[in-house]
């Protein structure tokens, strides 16, 4: 009786084992078959702009202030 028992546990240990590896997802890693690309639509507009009035421009151009 106890070598039935032990063959059963055994059988069903091996048939729960093999369930679970069948189960086992699989990870692969593999480079894209196409290049990335980026596509960056970028317009960069810098403008600087100085007005001055003449009056302050003249009392710079005569030092007067310092």
């Amino acid at each position: 009786m106890k070598r039935l028992t032990k063959l059963r546990i055994a059988i069903s240990a091996t048939v729960a084992l093999l369930a679970l590896t069948a189960c086992t997802p699989t990870v692969k890693i593999e480079p894209p078959d196409k290049p990335i690309v980026i596509n960056l639509n970028v317009k960069i507009e810098h403008e600087i702009k100085i007005k001055v009035d003449k009056e302050l421009d003249e009392l710079l151009s005569n030092d007067e202030l310092f």
